[in-house]
């Protein structure tokens, strides 16, 4: 693993002028084995690889990305599947980018040296973690650090100046910006907005930005591409699953087209 991948990741979109496709998919859903492939379609278009980490209370998540985490589990994905699952995206991506996702149960019930040595093993250059703010992860950050893993943090549109001071001096690899105040798959907010929030975010951090929750159209990511450095799309990509149950071909076609289209739309200076 190099702490660059990430960093040669935005920096080979920025000489392509655009923005980064970051894309997730909740590993395991609808089970393991089409879950594979689901990553694998993403993985062909997407230069960050975002895994989803299954859990029962997925608070931070729409009805959408809910669904996935139960389907996931229902069908007995497991943390064993989700390193799986990294280790093949890796092989077949060497240049990719890949952050794991999720929340601080998935992690702490494992041991937090030992999720952040699996996850390194696994191939993973980073790792979200919703539910663990700036001010109380020095101990999952040391774990992460000791294993040369990103900590990535979100910040929100309320967040406080003290907190967003400290999310840009504790992140690495980039900071994922939340485009609007709610869940997952809600509406994004106003680009207006999402702009001046992402360059004040700047001048406190020179990390990359990537902004995400609520992107779900061609046109919206363009508009935010445009500005940010990553444009993360989760529930649009997701929702390909549900769209398409029992007829995994529809499935994969589905997430393919979906995929190359918010791939296109990725280049800075087409928004409206």
């Amino acid at each position: 693993m190099s702490l660059d991948r990430l960093q040669n990741c935005f920096a080979h979109c920025a000489a392509e002028g655009r923005a980064a496709l970051v894309g997730y998919m909740t590993a395991g859903d609808p089970n393991p084995a089409a879950s594979e492939k689901l990553l694998h379609v993403l993985a062909g278009h997407a230069d960050i690889v975002e895994i989803g980490m299954p859990f029962s209370d997925p608070m931070a998540d729409g009805p959408t990305i809910q669904a996935a985490s139960e389907r996931a589990l229902a069908a007995g994905a497991t943390m064993r599947d989700v390193f799986r699952l990294c280790i093949s995206v890796r092989k077949a991506r060497p240049e990719a980018g890949i952050v794991l996702m999720g929340y601080a149960n998935v992690a702490y019930a494992m041991g937090y040296d030992v999720f952040a040595e699996q996850t390194a093993l696994a191939g993973a250059d980073g790792v979200l973690i919703v539910d663990i703010p700036p001010e109380e992860a020095t101990e999952f950050d040391a774990a992460l650090i000791a294993h040369a893993l990103h900590p990535i943090r979100l910040v929100a549109p309320t967040s406080s100046a003290e907190r967003r001071a400290l999310a840009a001096k504790t992140a690495s690899g980039f900071i994922y910006y939340v485009s609007l105040t709610g869940i997952t798959g809600a509406q994004m907010g106003a680009v207006q907005d999402i702009r001046a929030q992402v360059e004040s975010l700047r001048e406190q951090s020179g990390l990359p930005i990537c902004v995400g929750f609520g992107i779900k159209t061609p046109e919206q990511a363009n508009a935010v591409a445009d500005f940010a450095d990553g444009v993360v799309i989760g529930s649009h990509f997701v929702s390909c699953v549900a769209d398409h149950a029992g007829d995994e071909s529809a499935m994969l076609t589905r997430l393919d087209e979906t995929c190359a289209a918010m791939q296109a739309a990725m280049h800075k200076g087409d928004a409206a």
